[in-house]
């Protein structure tokens, strides 16, 4: 379906657009468990607990990277709207004309950065569900309810795998093995001082050999069951259950969570009902590990709205493997001098990278994470969401993931929060137990 959609190399300098048609129409006497049934192998996925969008097929993408990789995807995709033709009655976030994204965690990295518009989407919030049906003016012509809804059936036929059995899994080191990664840890230990850091976040890598082809669908399915309270993505192979959203705009209104604390569930003791409470709202190294995230997201936000409300105290959220300690902000977006709020997209590459996946300041832990890692993040900690033609969206940032290197072969990432305190073992045992989301839907656990 998509061979003859136009994509932008990464070598192009300015983005050239299609002209499109995107025509939304309610899904009526949708099920409950819509987006759940209409997961598949090729499937573009942002959901939690039965909300999202789901998409199928490409009307248009751009592949881009290095430092403009945002500014590229932005003029982009305000070029796509500008020249199309919007039919939207339903008129809500993730309705009418919506692009995903998914971005490389540093300009150095060698991941094309990406925006897909897909041919269908299927969307359902709190109150309704939607088909958008894109392409050009003539294909769309006279396009009625039930040519789309067959439209969409055919979307999902073509994104679908063939029926096979699981296949056994074999976890083995990556980039960085682990005992590379517990001499990261404690060099990392040692350069605090005198680079002027106070947090740096290192992360490794983990193979997933499997026997047989990886259907992402059944990943997917996984994920939304298991960490259903999390935001479950999949965009072209990379997929995952992040717990943190980056941002989502609304009407102006910018939202983040913070996640920066992070307590093994599978711990000695956990059992315990006061364990998380002692050993992660309590402890001084957590906490300060948290306000350092806080501080970094505050002072991005500040300079592009007014009226924020960011809590004194985190909470505890309790995920299936790990505590986090958490914090919700949230502020209204400033316009420009043009009276033009920021989207989803500009917010995105504002707040990006955070403290919570890079460190404490960013410029200087960016640039010894990349001398200490030793590896390309690819995807990895970066933006992964969706934006629609009103500025509205949701980008997380992409964790407790991995990427489809090829059908039978998934790297999975994980980092971990280094500062003042830190033993390299530690730091260790929680990767894995970030990488556990993953490892599960795998079967390789």
């Amino acid at each position: 379906m998509s061979a003859d959609s136009p994509v932008l190399s990464a070598s192009a300098h300015q983005p050239s657009a299609p002209v499109l048609t995107s025509i939304t129409f309610e899904y009526l006497d949708a099920p409950e468990t819509l987006l759940a049934d209409s997961l598949r192998h090729r499937s573009l996925v942002w959901t939690r607990n039965g909300h999202g969008l789901v998409g199928f097929g490409t009307a248009a993408r751009l592949h881009t990277h290095g430092e403009e990789r945002f500014a590229r995807a932005r003029a982009w995709f305000a070029q796509v709207i500008e020249q199309a033709r919007i039919i939207d009655p339903i008129s809500r976030p993730g309705s009418g004309l919506v692009s995903f994204g998914s971005f490389a965690f540093s300009f150095t990295s060698v991941f094309e950065s990406r925006m897909v518009i897909p041919q269908v989407v299927i969307g359902r919030d709190e109150e309704k569900s939607w088909i958008t049906v894109t392409g050009s003016a003539e294909e769309l012509n006279g396009l009625t309810y039930q040519q789309a809804l067959a439209r969409a059936e055919s979307a999902m036929a073509d994104a679908s795998l063939p029926a096979a059995e699981t296949g056994s899994i074999e976890l083995t080191s990556g980039q960085l093995t682990a005992g590379s990664y517990l001499e990261a840890v404690d060099h990392a230990l040692g350069h605090f001082e005198e680079r002027g850091i106070s947090k740096l976040v290192l992360a490794r890598d983990v193979l997933a050999h499997s026997s047989t082809p990886i259907n992402l669908a059944r990943i997917v399915d996984a994920l939304t069951e298991q960490y259903g309270n999390c935001w479950t993505y999949s965009v072209d192979g990379l997929v995952g259950a992040t717990p943190e959203m980056l941002v989502r705009v609304t009407g102006g209104l910018a939202e983040a969570r913070v996640l920066a604390g992070t307590l093994d569930r599978a711990a000695a003791g956990a059992e315990d009902p006061d364990f998380a409470h002692r050993n992660l709202f309590e402890d001084p190294k957590q906490r300060n590990e948290h306000q350092l995230a806080i501080d970094s997201l505050t002072a991005s936000l500040n300079p592009i709205s007014h009226g924020m409300n960011a809590p004194e105290e985190p909470f505890i959220l309790q995920l299936p493997n790990v505590w986090h300690l958490a914090s919700d902000v949230r502020a209204q977006l400033r316009a420009d001098a043009a009276g033009t709020l920021p989207t989803a997209l500009d917010v995105a590459e504002i707040f990006h990278p955070t403290a919570a996946v890079c460190g404490t300041p960013t410029k200087k832990a960016g640039v010894l994470l990349r001398e200490l890692e030793g590896m390309d993040r690819g995807p990895y900690a970066g933006p992964v969401g969706w934006v629609d033609s009103r500025g509205d969206g949701e980008f997380g940032i992409a964790l407790r993931g991995g990427i489809l290197e090829d059908e039978k072969l998934m790297r999975l990432y994980a980092g971990c929060g280094i500062v003042p305190g830190s033993v390299p073992e530690d730091e260790l045992a929680e990767s894995w137990a970030k990488m556990r989301p993953m490892r599960q839907a795998l079967g390789a656990e």
